[in-house]
This record gives C-alpha cells, structure tokens and sequence, in this order.
C-alpha cells in the first residue's frame, strides 16, 4: 500500500466505517438528557440492541428486522430506566450504571449459551448484503472524499440521517420545542400542561432505541464473531457518553465529535501507512511510540471534556434538569 491516494483514502474511509456507531450512541443520549433523564446505561444499552439485533437479523436473514430487533430491545432497557427513575425515583446514576451491568451480562448470557448454535453472518447472504458499501451516484467518484463518505454502509447514511432528523425536531417542532422545556425545568412545562411523565417515558425508550442501533452496526461490523471474554461495543458506550458533552447536546456537533475521535482512533492503526506514503510531512509518526497511539483518542476526548465542561459553565448546551428526578407534589 504505497500509493498515498490509496492509503489516505483508506485513512478516512476508515474513519467514518469504524467510527459511525459512536453517532447512534451519542444521538440517543442526547435525546435522552434533553428530556432531564442522565442515562449512563449507554454501554449495555448497546450490548442488548447488538445481541438480539445480530440474532435476529441472522434468523431472518434480512437488515430489517435486525434493525427492528436491536430498537425494540434497546427501547426496553430505556423503558427499565424510564420504570426505575420516572415513576420509582430511583437515583439516575445508579440506575444508568445498573443497566450498563444488566445488558453486557444479557450480553455474554445469550452468547455464551448460544454455544455452537451460535449463527455465522456468513451464512446469512442477505444480511451480509445489506451491510455491504453502497456508492452514491456522482458523489461517490469525488476522489478521496468520495469514497470515505459517499461509498459506505446503509447504517453509515442512517445514522447521519438520524442526527439530522434529531437535531431538526429539537429546533424546529413543537414537541422538540416541548421536550426541552421538560429538560431546562419540568415544573414550569407541567404548569402549562405539558405531560412530563409521557415526554420522559417516550424520549428515554426513543434514545435508547437509537443507542441499539448502533450496537446492531458494531454487531455487522465485527462479522457478527462473537467471543466470550469481549464485547462487540468495546467501551464505545462510554466514549458516546463523552461525546454529548462535546457536541454540547447538538446532534448534528455530534456527528463532528464522531468524526474528531474517530480520527484519532484511527491513526493508531495508519500512523506507520500515513508515515510511509508522506514521509516529508508525516514520517515523524514513525518516531511516536505505539501506546501514546492507542491511548491517544482517550486523551484527547479528556481533554476536550475538559474545555467542553468550561464552556457549559457559561450556560451553553446542558438541560439545567439533567439528572434531577421530578416529582409533582414538590413543584
């Protein structure tokens, strides 16, 4: 792979392919915390959507119903979070950790028990098919830039698509309007009539449900190859976490948070690629030892929590309810 073209655009596509399910992640919670509700569950919230997801997928051999399997279970952990702290009061920190435990022993529960009747993708042609590249007329031939963004998975432009429908309902519909109202302060949207009860029960099984969705991508991705001392999600969840705070609860700065750790995250496997093809202006990554490199992207998010967490003193992005639990009689 010497051919610069070639590897920078590997580089990006790379990027955006393995990358992308940190947008579902980070749009769900971001529905999510708009509603007041700090679900940190977002890990095995993932872990439920990619397990039954992948398993029903393969069993009907098709994208769609994985696609409808990962929401619907997902949606039931939000539903779980939206019983605990909505109706119960239960404390949303606990809860959201609670869920993180219960869907990644769901996880390895389902997996392991599956044993040698666990389904290959391979053997599923349709599924496979579904997850397969698919390049958009013209803009895919844009060099470069037409492949890493243009010649990608359908789960790729619906996760885009997600973030856009996500951050147009926030801005421009009445019940977007509405929802963040319950987020900033539910006492005051329930004076007015607003049902909060169904405006958190709603939004919290709708993110979670998006979360899953991603869970089910990093479930195709990996070849739906299952192992029992690791997770398809590998820590995304809490990446995705991470990224809400950067995007400073905007689904589209969202899809850019995706695409800076994504980066990163990136470079670590294309930093000796990258140094070869340009060595006049990269070859110095040659010179950057390998675990500065993997643990690179974690640093930088840090970092950028940090200056992100300034900002949001300055009164920009969070729900001044965020984790506080309403109770009517107290208004």
């Amino acid at each position: 792979m010497n051919n610069p073209i070639q590897v920078l655009t590997l580089f990006l596509f790379n990027i955006v392919l393995v990358n992308l399910p940190l947008l579902y992640g980070t749009a769900g919670e971001i529905i999510t915390e708009k509603s007041g509700s700090l679900n940190l569950g977002v890990e095995g919230t993932m872990a439920v959507g990619a397990i039954f997801g992948y398993l029903a997928g393969c069993a009907a051999d098709s994208l769609a119903a994985g696609l409808l399997a990962s929401f619907l279970a997902a949606g039931l952990c939000g539903l779980l979070f939206a019983l605990l702290t909505v109706s119960l009061q239960a404390n949303q920190n606990v809860t959201g950790l609670t869920i993180t435990t219960f869907g990644l022993g769901l996880y390895f529960f389902v997996g392991k028990g599956m044993g040698e009747n666990w389904p290959a993708m391979t053997a599923s042609a349709s599924l496979a098919r579904g997850f397969a590249p698919v390049e958009l007329p013209l803009l895919s031939k844009i060099p470069v830039l037409g492949k890493a963004l243009f010649s990608q998975n359908p789960l790729v432009y619906l996760g885009i698509l997600i973030a856009a429908a996500m951050w147009w309902y926030l801005s421009f519909t009445k019940t977007g309007l509405r929802l963040r109202a319950v987020g900033e302060n539910p006492a005051a949207a329930d004076s007015v009539g607003v049902n909060i009860l169904l405006y958190k029960y709603v939004h919290l099984v709708l993110g979670s449900g998006i979360m899953g969705l991603g869970g089910f991508y990093m479930a195709l991705y990996m070849s739906g190859s299952f192992e029992g001392s690791n997770c398809w999600i590998n820590g995304y969840g809490w990446i995705a976490i991470a990224l809400v705070i950067f995007a400073g609860w905007s689904p589209l700065l969202a899809i850019l948070g995706t695409l800076v750790f994504g980066f990163f995250n990136t470079l670590q496997i294309y930093a000796g690629p990258l140094a070869g093809a340009f060595p006049g202006t990269l070859g110095w990554l040659n010179a950057v030892p390998a675990h500065l490199l993997k643990a690179l992207p974690f640093l930088i998010t840090a970092i950028v929590l940090v200056v992100s967490s300034i900002r949001q003193k300055q009164g920009a992005g969070q729900p001044a309810a965020l984790g506080l639990n309403y109770f009517r009689e107290e208004r």
